[in-house]
């Protein structure tokens, strides 16, 4: 489990491609600070494992699924990554729930300056856009961020020049493809309630949604 808070920015020294996994050799600091292998490094929010540790650097393999599903295949060597040690049991929960698992990748349509704050619009598939609402949360590469603006097929956010300046955002352009990964609750809370609404036509018409009074008052609410 993450925080979104980035610790650190890491750059990939070494990358080692196979047919369909990679291993990452990456440079970090901070984050190595009590690491031990078999520990979790979140690199541009995707939780890797460390597979072996070095002065100054770390190796982790990265799967197909992982490959096919975020921006982790576009790396090269030279690219910087934001890094992240998976949350103390101690520790202060300063960003939201992040799991490190990316749900998809998102495209950079705009940035715009906003007295000192630094908006993105980032556009994302259907399937990632209904898990999205206005002031909820979302990790982009994994940094932790709050949705300040929502659209069909794009949201945004409003980052504060800290954010910008201690992460990989600020070298991000319009084009670019982000990692993102929406809030785990609404995921649960819709695959839970699928049984319940299987097979049964919750949104009739007139009806602004798909949860009723009916629907409620049947579930025991």
């Amino acid at each position: 489990m993450f925080t979104g808070i980035v610790e650190e920015i890491g750059s990939v020294e070494k990358i080692q491609r196979g047919r369909n996994s990679a291993a990452l050799l990456i440079h970090g600091e901070k984050v190595l600070e009590g690491t031990k292998i078999g520990d979790s490094i979140a690199v541009n929010g995707i939780c890797l494992t460390v597979t072996r540790l070095f002065s100054h650097k770390f190796s982790a393999d990265v799967m197909h699924e992982t490959l096919n599903r975020s921006t982790l295949s576009g790396l090269v060597p030279g690219s910087r990554v934001n890094l992240e040690r998976a949350m103390a049991a101690d520790g202060r929960f300063g960003g939201h729930m992040v799991a490190g698992h990316v749900d998809g990748v998102g495209k950079i349509l705009a940035i715009q300056k906003d007295d000192t704050a630094v908006w993105y619009t980032i556009e994302v598939k259907a399937e990632l856009m209904r898990y999205i609402v206005e002031k909820g949360s979302v990790a982009i590469d994994g940094i932790s961020l709050t949705v300040a603006a929502v659209a069909d097929t794009h949201f945004s956010i409003s980052a504060i020049p800290h954010t910008v300046s201690h992460t990989v955002l600020r070298e991000r352009r319009i084009g670019d493809l982000v990692n993102v990964e929406t809030d785990m609750i609404g995921k649960y809370v819709e695959k839970l309630l699928g049984p319940l609404t299987q097979g049964r036509d919750v949104k009739k018409e007139g009806e602004h949604g798909s949860i009723t009074r009916e629907f409620l008052s049947q579930n025991g609410f």
